[in-house]
């Protein structure tokens, strides 16, 4: 797929030099297994499967309704499953405190939603710089290292705006950072460039994508739009609540068996 010229991205800010991979990847990184989610009556979910490795990018893709935003809430654990299993990096997720959920949210995930979704309060490197400062980061060194993302994301300049002062586009690079910039190993997307033209939203993803390969990122991407989803390493098809269809399914690692 041919998108717009995206901004060149350099080295990851605060990645290393020189370092070399010591042990093999397990093969699951974020999985669900027979996942059941209903809201009073309304099954949502009816015993979804999924499962994505380290680094890999997955589209969640299905009609409205279907339950694939309410798959990427139970894998990152904003909701809990009536039934069925959630695991990441070999440990059940589903059946830990609330508390315990927020930690792995705010220290090992990211997100990036459609619409962007910033502090109007802050400034657009303050709004990057957020999840750093609240896993604990300094305020001088939180605000270094979300600046180091605007030129990787053609924002150079728009540091100090607000988001009523940007684009939709410019707004949703600031939330890709945002999502980024504490070095998540997933990264959940829900509908990332459903509030952009077509044109901003292919630069979203390309940005999105490349800045997730050269983190190692897992990417869990869920989307309506076959363009938006052509970046994603597989796609997998959710219908009335559940996996109806994949491709290049991830074989689980055994670790949370």
């Amino acid at each position: 797929m041919t998108g717009p010229q995206a901004p060149r991205l350099g080295p990851a800010p605060g990645a290393g030099h020189g370092e070399t991979a010591v042990a093999a990847k397990p093969a699951t990184i974020i999985e669900a297994r027979g996942v059941v989610k209903s809201f009073g009556p309304t099954p949502a979910l009816r015993g979804a499967t999924i499962a994505a490795g380290p680094g890999e990018i997955v589209a969640v893709m299905g009609p409205s309704g279907s339950g694939k935003s309410t798959l990427l809430h139970c894998l990152a654990g904003i909701l809990t499953p009536d039934d069925g299993e959630v695991w990441f990096a070999g440990q059940r997720m589903d059946t830990l405190r609330e508390t315990q959920r927020s930690e792995l949210r705010r220290d090992r995930f990211g997100f990036v939603f459609q619409s962007g979704q910033l502090v109007p309060e802050l400034t657009a490197e303050e709004n990057v710089a957020l999840p750093l400062l609240l896993g604990g980061t300094r305020r001088a060194a939180a605000l270094a290292e979300a600046r180091a993302w605007f030129g990787r994301l053609g924002l150079d300049g728009l540091e100090r705006r607000r988001s009523g002062e940007l684009s939709g586009g410019q707004a949703q690079r600031v939330a890709l950072a945002r999502g980024m910039v504490a070095r998540p190993e997933v990264l959940f997307a829900d509908e990332p460039t459903g509030s952009l033209d077509s044109v901003s939203g292919e630069l979203v993803m390309s940005l999105m994508t490349r800045a997730a390969r050269e983190q190692s990122t897992t990417v869990i991407l869920v989307t309506h739009d076959a363009r938006v989803a052509a970046y994603a390493d597989r796609e997998v098809i959710v219908r009335d609540g559940t996996v109806s269809s994949l491709t290049a399914a991830v074989p689980s690692s055994g670790a949370a068996q």
